[in-house]
């Protein structure tokens, strides 16, 4: 009835003819209702909804579920509000869990699938849509095995630096060409670009970046790994680079590397403003501290209030110089 309170969900937005004017004139009607309005492709929205909405709305990112939402689907919620005491208590469960995320992460049709079959089944379509659908007829893309080839040598390349010339002589397209191909897969939450950490923000803009995946069972789709996984290390760096991309989302921070021209090198950096923080990951079960060179020469040179070591056992905080080292396991990043 009119005059209640109430919310409206409206879907596939872009098939809306003159959809950002629509929405303008509802907003504007001052209605006692909500709208939730969702589309298949970010670029799509933002190519069809041309009024401005700006001030009037509030923007959501759904991503495939994390491994905390994974967990709590697997075991059956019996722990929610704590989730810590599975993970501490059932700790090979737990592992075996964490292998299997790393293995098809969290589309939520692939998680509910029990059969190997039909995950990648589901897998597939997911990905060939994705490639019909969103790039070649939305984007028109007219070299869409070349963007195909660009996304299997990310995923190959997962979480190390991308040399542009490599991939331009590797695909056959131009540098322009390569740039198109890496926006489009970062605006359709593909992949995500990571540059590295500088004191001049000029140098971050020309230096090369790496790339990571929002949902790593659709990398390891791309390069026939999915549900065969046996070097879980790069897909483990991804992991810490989702979480910390849920912790920093709705802020300032910005997530970079770090390298030196002597090949010393921090997984990541979160920059936030005032202050930086490392983290260096590692896929192994520590049995006792130990900082690498490289984490010593970032503290070294930064000084940095607080440094991390994330694993997958080891819990506990040692100094190097006045910067408390704190060796936490991956679901702590965050808690402390």
């Amino acid at each position: 009835e009119i005059g209640e309170n109430g919310v409206v969900f409206i879907d596939e937005i872009q098939r809306k003819e003159n959809a950002g004017l629509f929405l303008k004139g509802l907003y504007d009607m001052g209605l006692n209702y909500k709208f939730v309005v969702s589309g298949s492709g970010s670029i799509e929205l933002k190519e069809k909804i041309k009024e401005s909405l700006v001030g009037r709305k509030r923007i959501f990112l759904v991503t495939p579920l994390n491994f905390r939402e994974f967990l709590h689907y697997k075991t059956s919620y019996r722990y929610i509000g704590n989730l810590e005491k599975f993970l501490t208590v059932e700790e090979e469960k737990a592992h075996l869990l964490l292998k299997e995320y790393l293995n098809f992460a969290g589309y939520p049709a692939v998680v509910k699938e029990k059969s190997l079959q039909q995950k990648y089944m589901i897998i597939s379509e997911i990905f060939s849509s994705y490639i019909e659908r969103d790039i070649t007829s939305l984007l028109g893309v007219k070299r869409n095995d070349a963007f195909v080839e660009m996304i299997r040598l990310l995923a190959s390349n997962l979480g190390q630096i991308v040399n542009y010339t490599n991939f331009t002589q590797h695909l056959g397209i131009s540098f322009q060409t390569l740039k198109n191909f890496l926006y489009y897969a970062e605006k359709t939450f593909i992949v995500e670009r990571v540059t590295p950490y500088f004191n001049n923000p000029v140098k971050e803009l020309t230096k090369n970046p790496k790339y990571y995946f929002y949902d790593e069972g659709l990398r390891n789709f791309a390069i026939n790994l999915f549900g065969n996984v046996t070097d879980f290390s790069p897909l483990f760096e991804n992991l810490v680079w989702q979480i910390l991309k849920e912790k920093t989302f709705y802020s300032a921070a910005s997530i970079h590397y770090w390298r030196t021209q002597n090949g010393a090198e921090v997984d990541f950096v979160v920059n936030y403003g005032r202050e930086i923080v490392p983290y260096e990951v590692k896929y192994v079960s520590l049995e006792k501290p130990a900082i690498t060179r490289s984490l010593r020469s970032f503290i070294t040179k930064y000084s940095p209030p607080v440094a991390y070591v994330v694993n997958l056992s080891l819990s506990k905080t040692i100094r190097v110089g006045n910067t408390p080292v704190k060796f936490i396991r991956w679901w702590e990043i965050g808690e402390r």
